[in-house]
């Protein structure tokens, strides 16, 4: 299974100066390949392989940077186009300097007199990390651990809009996914936008909506923004203010996703929620900013992953199942949840009052297990 560790770069200045020319030669192969498709028709990889060593006597500060990297821009730029010609994306767009940089790096390894050699390396003791070219670097990141057991594939290097750098390392390890097992407790979590993920057992976990907490600043930030001449060095800082802001939202947001799936997983051997088209319910305009910060796919993703690591089951439900509008004590449909301001009701069959997120949790707890179980 491959894993990614993601760690802070801390590079002297003469290491940024290489780092950031590594960018713009990323970037500049990416366009100039993206070009010529536009232009001259698709071509595959291995012809535009062909040519970029044809390039290198016309442009010769590209030997400045990391080959493997500009060989991975080619790569990248095919899987764009795959992805457009599979309709799993639009038609792939030119890259800019404005916005967050990054370029990829593979692992290439071999063996000289019984050594080992390869062109990344991590070193987690000393807290140092080798790239092509870069040399060695100053990293943070995972003070639990003194080394990682397995075998590196890739490394991408990013800048953020912050000016911040960061390494991703792609890790294939083995016997990280634990068998499965014998499930003793099932849970049904309905989520929302009040509370951000209900559960079957009646536990709520509050939304903390991190945009309306940064939303005033934001605003202010981006008219003015608006109001700078693009590329100047007032427009770079205002937008790094922006990029720091934007980076503490989803830093909070991607801690308390991560808080609440691990209870959810240390409690429960079965979860189950459901199948939300989100992009459905962005016809919704009065809740749209608040149903994009809640991040709903996330969490799936999220607990999705961690059940398979962890040997547990996770399902979806149908995304049509009526989880809101159906009685969990007989079975009853209703029409009145339609409107979301009604958060109890009282079934009319059975006289049971019920919590509007708990009893849809409840429902689709109840679906789950007829998945698990093939009823």
């Amino acid at each position: 299974m491959y894993k990614a560790y993601k760690f802070r770069l801390y590079p002297n200045e003469n290491q940024k100066l290489l780092i950031n020319k590594t960018f713009g030669c990323y970037r500049f192969i990416y366009n100039y390949f993206l070009d010529y498709c536009k232009n001259n028709g698709f071509i595959k990889a291995f012809d535009m392989c062909n040519e970029l060593k044809e390039m290198y006597s016309k442009y010769p500060w590209l030997k400045e940077v990391d080959s493997c990297s500009l060989r991975c821009a080619i790569f990248n730029l095919e899987d764009a186009y795959k992805n457009f010609f599979q309709k799993r994306s639009n038609y792939p767009s030119f890259k800019n300097k404005y916005s967050r940089q990054s370029y990829r790096t593979n692992c290439i390894r071999s063996s000289y007199k019984g050594c080992e050699y390869s062109n990344i390396g991590l070193d987690l003791k000393n807290r140092k990390i080798k790239l092509p070219k870069v040399g060695l670097i100053d990293i943070r990141g995972y003070r639990n651990k003194n080394e990682i057991n397995g075998k590196i594939i890739n490394a991408t290097v990013v800048k953020e809009t912050t000016g911040k750098y960061y390494v991703s390392v792609i890790v294939e390890e083995k016997e990280l996914i634990k068998d499965k097992i014998t499930p003793n407790k099932i849970v049904g979590i309905d989520l929302g936008i009040k509370d951000l993920v209900i559960t079957s057992n009646g536990e709520k976990y509050s939304n903390p909506k991190e945009i309306n907490k940064h939303e005033k600043r934001l605003k202010r930030l981006q008219r003015k923004l608006s109001r700078q001449i693009k590329g100047s060095k007032n427009y770079q800082k205002t937008k790094e203010k922006l990029g720091r802001i934007y980076s503490k939202i989803k830093n909070s947001r991607k801690h308390n996703i991560i808080n609440v799936v691990n209870n959810l997983i240390k409690e429960n051997d079965i979860i189950v929620s459901e199948n939300l088209k989100v992009l459905n319910m962005d016809n919704k305009h009065n809740i749209t900013k608040l149903i994009r910060d809640a991040s709903f796919n996330k969490i799936c993703e999220v607990l999705k992953w961690k059940c398979k690591i962890n040997g547990k089951y996770y399902y979806q439900v149908d995304t049509y199942y009526p989880s809101s509008k159906t009685c969990s004590v007989c079975g009853e449909k209703t029409d009145i949840t339609k409107d979301l301001n009604i958060r109890n009701w009282e079934c009319k069959n059975c006289g049971t009052s019920h919590d509007r997120d708990i009893n849809a949790s409840i429902n689709i707890m109840f679906e789950g297990f007829k998945l698990h179980y093939g009823n």
